[in-house]
């Protein structure tokens, strides 16, 4: 349970939930514009079922992993038996700018997820509205 007496972990807890929920909105967009993608290279996805087996086994999707991994581990600590602490708290939102640096030139992720910043104004959008939260959180 979070401290009355401790505002600096309640407020960053507070943001880690929300750039928690920003991340699955990305995320989700982020699965549609590749599926969107794969589906003109490759053809027309049957089923949910398929696409889930994709994401999960296709080298196609594999860069969206680490956001997914990400996600995972955000909510394993906030969900934990022992209350998450500030450090904590404050490692996971470094993980998510981290992670989320689009380049031409790096990592996959960094480079597929340019891409489709590049080519949705949706996911470019909430590339922003992220990047901002994460820069600006001692508001």
């Amino acid at each position: 349970m979070m401290s009355a007496n401790n505002p600096s972990l309640e407020s960053t807890i507070k943001h880690l939930k929300e750039v928690r929920l920003q991340l699955l909105h990305l995320h989700k967009a982020l699965l549609d514009s590749e599926r969107n993608v794969y589906e003109q290279l490759h053809g027309r996805i049957a089923s949910k079922g398929e696409f889930l087996r994709l994401v999960v086994e296709d080298d196609w999707f594999s860069w969206l992993r680490s956001i997914s991994q990400l996600i995972v581990e955000i909510d394993e600590n906030l969900s934990a038996k022992e209350p998450i602490n500030l450090n904590t708290a404050t490692e996971l939102l470094q993980t998510v700018q981290k992670l989320l640096q689009p380049t031409e030139e790096g990592t996959p992720l960094q480079m597929r997820y340019h891409d489709a910043i590049q080519r949705d104004v949706d996911i470019a959008f909430m590339h922003a509205q992220i990047y901002s939260s994460l820069t600006h959180k001692n508001q």
